[in-house]
C-alpha cells in the first residue's frame, strides 16, 4: 500500500505574516512615509545583514530578549548565530567599524526587519518591520530634542492630531540616581529599571511586593519618584525645547524606563491616546556607553525604533491609511487577434513614458477582461479592437469614476497623466 505525502499547510509560520498586494501597499505607505520624514530631517539610509554573532546582543541587551526572545542557531562553522531582534548594537558595531572615517555627528536611518520568539498577540508579532534612526556625535540635549521631534514629524505626516497621541519622557539618570537613593548596587540597578517599566502591566500591590523585595526598607524614595511630582531637570529642559518648537504633547512619565540595559539618559515613548488602545506605539533614548563593547570610545547617540505593526493599527482604527490602488497604471484589453500587434505597440510606447501597463494575454471575452482590471483595483482600461485600429480612435475608461475620454493614439499618455495630476 503507498503511503499517502503529508499535504504542506498553506499557513504561514506562526508569528510572521504574508503580504498579499493590498497588504504590501499598507506596509509600502507606512514605510514611504518613515522614510521620507527621517530625510526631511537630514538622515541617510544604511542597511546591514538579519544574521549577527549572539555575541553582540549578549553584553548590552536585556538578558529576557536574549535568552528568550532571540532566534539563536549554531551555524555550519560551529558559531552561535542570533537573527537580529533589534537594530541598535548592530548600528553601533557599524559605527564602530568606521569610526575614524565617519564625519560626525551621522544622522542615519533604516527599516530593516526584525525577529523576536515572543508569544504573538495584538500589537507583538515574531516579524516586523522597524524604522530606526540614530543620532550620533551630539551629547546635549539638542539632539534629544531633535530625535523627539522627528518622531514627532512622522506621526504628524501620517496625519495624526495632537490628541491622538503623547509623548512620555523620562531620565535614566534620574533613575539611576533614584537607585542610588535606594542602595541598590550597580549589578541591580537595571532590575529596577524593568521593574519599574512594567509597573503599568502590573497590580499595584504586586509592584509593592516585587519593589519591596529589591530595595527592602528603601521603598519609599522609589514610590515619591513614580507619583511624578518632580520632574527630573534634563526632562524639564527637554519639554521647555520641545514647547518651543511647537510639541505641547510631551509629559514627564515616570513609569517609563525602557528593557534595554544600554540606555543612559533620556528615554521617550510616543502611546496611542485612544482608551481602547492605550498603550505604547514606539519608543527610543540615549544610548552614550554602546561603542565601549568594540574597546572603542565612547560616542554619545540617541535614537528610537518605530514598528510597523502597532503604526499600522494605530493608523487603521483612525482610517489613516489610504484606499488600495494598483500601481499598475493600465489595462489594456485585446479584442481581436489582429488588434495584438497595436496593442504591443501602444503598451511598449506607454512603459517607457513611465506608466505601468498590463496587457491581456488570455483568450478571455472582453467583459472579462474588464472585470480582471476592476477586481485587480487598475485605475483605467483601454479597449483595442479592429474599430479602433480602423478608427485611430482609443476610449480609455476611468474604472474609478465611471468617465470615458476618447483620445487619439498620441494622445493616451496625456490623458493618463492628467488623472494623477
Amino acid at each position: 500500500m503507498v503511503k499517502m505525502a503529508k499535504k504542506l499547510s498553506k499557513e504561514p509560520y506562526k508569528g510572521v505574516r504574508d503580504f498579499y498586494p493590498e497588504d504590501m501597499f499598507a506596509l509600502n505607505y507606512i514605510t514611504d512615509v518613515m522614510r521620507e520624514s527621517a530625510e526631511r530631517f537630514g538622515y541617510v539610509e544604511y542597511s546591514a545583514s538579519l544574521l549577527e554573532p549572539t555575541e553582540l546582543y549578549e553584553s548590552k541587551t536585556s538578558e529576557e530578549i536574549v535568552n528568550e526572545q532571540t532566534y539563536t542557531f549554531t551555524d555550519r562553522g560551529n558559531r552561535s548565530v542570533t537573527l537580529r531582534p533589534e537594530m541598535t548594537p548592530t548600528v553601533a558595531r557599524m559605527v564602530a567599524a568606521r569610526r575614524r572615517e565617519l564625519s560626525f555627528p551621522l544622522r542615519w536611518y533604516s527599516i530593516p526587519n526584525i525577529f523576536r520568539y515572543e508569544r504573538p498577540q495584538k500589537g507583538r508579532l515574531r516579524e516586523h518591520w522597524q524604522l530606526n534612526c540614530d543620532l550620533f556625535g551630539v551629547s546635549t540635549i539638542e539632539a534629544d530634542v531633535e530625535i523627539i521631534s522627528l518622531a514627532n514629524e512622522i506621526m504628524k505626516s501620517f496625519g495624526a492630531k495632537d490628541e491622538d497621541f503623547v509623548i512620555k519622557i523620562n531620565s535614566r539618570n534620574a533613575l539611576a540616581d533614584l537607585a542610588k537613593k535606594a542602595n541598590i548596587s550597580s549589578e541591580k540597578q537595571n532590575e529596577l529599571f524593568r521593574l519599574i517599566d512594567r509597573v503599568e502591566k502590573m497590580k499595584p500591590e504586586e509592584f509593592k511586593q516585587e519593589l519591596e523585595n529589591l530595595t527592602g526598607k528603601n521603598a519609599e524614595a522609589v514610590k515619591r519618584y513614580m507619583e511624578g511630582e518632580e520632574v527630573p531637570e534634563d526632562v524639564a529642559s527637554i519639554l521647555q525645547a520641545l514647547a518651543g518648537r511647537g510639541i505641547k504633547n510631551a509629559i514627564f512619565t515616570p513609569s517609563i524606563a525602557r528593557g534595554f540595559d544600554y540606555y543612559t539618559g533620556i528615554v521617550f515613548e510616543v502611546s496611542d491616546t485612544n482608551p481602547e488602545n492605550n498603550r505604547s506605539l514606539f519608543g527610543g533614548g540615549r544610548y552614550d556607553n554602546l561603542l565601549e563593547n568594540f574597546d572603542e570610545e565612547s560616542i554619545p547617540a540617541v535614537g528610537f525604533g518605530m514598528g510597523d505593526v502597532t503604526i499600522k493599527e494605530f493608523l487603521e482604527s483612525r482610517n489613516l491609511i489610504p484606499t488600495y490602488i494598483s500601481s499598475t497604471d493600465l489595462y489594456i484589453c485585446v479584442l481581436s487577434d489582429e488588434a495584438k500587434q497595436e496593442a504591443q505597440e501602444i503598451a511598449g510606447v506607454l512603459r517607457s513614458e513611465g506608466f505601468n501597463v498590463a496587457l491581456n494575454i488570455t483568450e478571455k471575452k472582453v467583459g472579462e477582461q474588464i472585470k480582471k482590471a476592476s477586481k485587480d483595483k487598475i485605475p483605467f482600461t483601454l479597449c483595442i479592437g479592429d474599430d479602433e485600429i480602423k478608427s485611430r480612435k482609443f476610449t480609455l475608461k476611468n474604472l474609478i469614476n465611471e468617465e470615458e475620454t476618447q483620445t487619439s493614439k498620441e494622445g493616451i499618455a496625456d490623458v493618463l497623466k492628467g488623472s494623477s495630476s
